[in-house]
């Protein structure tokens, strides 16, 4: 049948689990338990760790060329980026997101059929999303303006906008199909695609941007065709292998219950832009200090950096978010707990190395991004609270993952109105203008919104009923997948 693979595969992870708990030698069974969760788990985030790196590599190499060129230029591409396309990404990676928990929960249950249907469906969706994206892009300038930023930097970020509006639809088609992919576990195709685009948009940027002076415009034709690239290759595999019976063809299907489809893509879209803006806003309210062109640049380098961190934390929160849907979706409420502090441990293990590396280097990495003594100098200053921010970024997007792994999009969303938002936002408004402490004063408060966060997520999963949730899991895939609704 087909539905005995994916489930004879949670149950072999959950029998071993509790072997783990109550058969003889509990050390060493522990141990050996803890490498077999460990080992699946880095078989997904290992590949999906490489796909998010380089993926972000593409805008971050970009913005590093632009450096290169003049001041204004990395501000322009800094700002579109972080900004601009930083809230179209969030959106189109949160609404995306839905996928995780429905693709996940299906192919646990062995509903194999419907994740092409799912996909399309949310195609449909953020193509939608995109459309009404546009004025974003198109009216970029005054918007920046109306936020605080300079006219010279909003003019020069606005007209790289518009030359990036193929990317926003680049986004649109390429979460659902990364969800699609990540559920089957096809992690290494990802992989494989991402890392071959990435090497033939360095050398392209170095050739238009460098070499033959095009500047923005050159940024812009760079990064559009890379993003491209990668939705052709992807879809070409998918196309021509059927993804083992979950690519099935176009279907009308695509159309059916969209709208119980949009509430739970728009609970994944608040959750994730919530986090994903947090930080935008940082580059935001720095352009409101005086003096504004050398904090902007000097805060978006650390932003770049915390964002290529961001990416082993969002490859965990992938693996974490695949690893819970699927044992939930497959009735092994035990299997899901224990990869939860397995992803956990390793995850917090990689960003105290990274926070370390982050001091060794804060003399030296600000010029891989810049030319200017002034730039660097600011960005040094701001080493401390970044190798900070490394640290607690290295668990909070995991504890996220597990959330919509569970399905727990909205809990979620409510909680970071309330840390970000409520808390640590107006902290650091506080900190950097009515105290006079700057740029630092506005992160550090901001800090303090991630930690309450961070707090809050541990609790929510520790007292979790996971028996529980693999019940909700069992009603949720017979709601979306495999019901007679469907199926007729």
């Amino acid at each position: 049948m087909a539905l005995e693979s994916p489930l004879l595969t949670g149950n072999n992870h959950s029998n071993g689990v509790e072997g783990g708990a109550h058969g003889g030698g509990k050390g060493t069974t522990a141990v050996k338990e803890f490498g077999g969760e460990s080992k699946r788990l880095w078989k997904l985030a290992g590949p999906a760790i490489f796909t998010a790196l380089s993926q972000y590599s593409l805008g971050a190499l970009t913005q590093t060329f632009a450096g290169q060129v003049s001041e204004i230029d990395l501000a322009a591409v800094s700002v579109e980026n972080s900004v601009i396309a930083g809230l179209a990404f969030g959106v189109m990676l949160g609404m995306g997101s839905a996928l995780e928990t429905l693709c996940g929960q299906a192919y646990g249950a062995g509903e194999i059929r419907m994740l092409g249907v799912y996909m399309q469906r949310s195609w449909v969706i953020l193509l939608t999303t995109a459309c009404i994206l546009v004025p974003l892009y198109v009216w970029s300038p005054p918007i920046l303006e109306l936020i605080g930023e300079t006219t010279e930097i909003s003019e020069a970020a606005g007209k790289f906008a518009l030359w990036m509006l193929p990317q926003l639809f680049a986004y649109a088609l390429n979460f659902p199909i990364q969800k699609f992919l990540q559920a089957q576990r096809k992690v290494m195709v990802m992989a494989w695609i991402s890392a071959i685009v990435l090497v033939i948009h360095t050398v392209a940027s170095w050739l238009f941007i460098l070499k033959l002076g095009y500047g923005l415009v050159g940024a812009a034709i760079t990064l559009n065709t890379s993003w491209w690239l990668i939705i052709i290759g992807q879809l070409l595999y998918i196309f021509i292998t059927k993804s083992d019976g979950a690519w099935g063809g176009f279907s009308w299907l695509a159309f059916s219950n969209l709208w119980g489809f949009v509430k739970l893509s728009l609970a994944s879209a608040v959750m994730l832009c919530l986090e994903f803006w947090y930080l935008m806003i940082l580059v935001v309210i720095t352009g409101r200090l005086p003096n504004p062109l050398i904090p902007v640049d000097a805060i978006s380098i650390c932003m770049n950096i915390q964002g290529w961190d961001a990416m082993i934390a969002l490859g965990f929160n992938a693996a974490i978010s695949v690893r819970v849907s699927n044992e939930l979706g497959g009735g092994n409420a035990k299997a899901a707990k224990f990869a939860v502090w397995v992803v956990s441990v390793t995850s917090v293990s990689i960003g105290v190395v990274c926070m370390a590396v982050v001091f060794a280097t804060r003399d030296v990495f600000p010029y891989l991004f810049t030319s200017s003594d002034e730039v660097a100098v600011e960005t040094t200053k701001l080493a401390t609270l970044l190798a900070i921010t490394v640290l607690l970024n290295s668990l909070q997007p995991v504890l996220s993952g597990v959330a919509v792994g569970a399905g727990w999009q909205w809990i979620v969303a409510y909680i970071n109105i309330g840390c970000y938002y409520i808390v640590g936002l107006p902290a650091g408004i506080l900190l950097g203008f009515t105290f006079g402490f700057g740029v630092e004063g506005i992160w550090s408060g901001m800090i303090g919104g991630i930690c309450l966060q961070t707090i809050i997520l541990i609790i929510l999963t520790s007292i979790t009923n996971w028996n529980k949730e693999a019940e909700e899991a069992e009603t949720r895939v017979k709601k979306w997948g495999g019901g007679s609704n469907e199926e007729h």
